[in-house]
């Protein structure tokens, strides 16, 4: 099968790859680009672990094609803060203990940073409805949410 070349942004960098027509975004994130934080739980777009932003929308990438990445601006996990200075969701999901086994954070905190861009100041029942696609076993939600409302209020300076 003919491989097909994509030229797109990802985390601001302007990025070119070859995938399988039917490759899933997800796939190519992870073994092309090398970009792992973004996380495969379901593969069915159920769990939100693999949750990305293309061209600002929020989506599961295991449900996206790479081809549809051409021309488009893709945001990850890994576009969120940096190794010397976390991002203020970062800092208060490790605050508020709203991450055990780390599979679902990624696609969370990618998911609060939309909430957030389209929303500043969410209501709790508009931040849980928001991210009701995110799906975690070990933490309950409890600690999530006040990390994410914890987060709003930072960013808007209220904090």
């Amino acid at each position: 099968m003919t491989k097909t070349h994509v030229t797109t942004t990802i985390n601001g960098e302007v990025t070119e790859f070859l995938c399988e027509p039917g490759a899933t975004l997800l796939a190519v994130l992870r073994n092309e680009l090398q970009l792992t934080g973004t996380k495969e739980g379901c593969g069915t777009g159920d769990c939100g672990a693999c949750s990305v932003t293309l061209n600002g929308r929020l989506v599961c990438s295991c449900l996206v094609l790479g081809v549809e990445a051409e021309g488009a601006e893709i945001g990850t996990v890994e576009g969120i803060g940096g190794i010397d200075k976390l991002h203020i969701i970062q800092e208060k999901f490790l605050e508020h203990a709203a991450l055990q086994c780390g599979i679902c954070t990624p696609g969370l905190i990618v998911s609060t940073k939309a909430l957030l861009a389209e929303n500043p100041e969410p209501t709790e029942k508009e931040a849980r409805y928001y991210l009701a696609g995110n799906l975690c076993r070990c933490t309950g939600y409890d600690k999530i949410i006040r990390a994410v409302m914890d987060s709003a209020e930072a960013m808007r300076g209220d904090a």
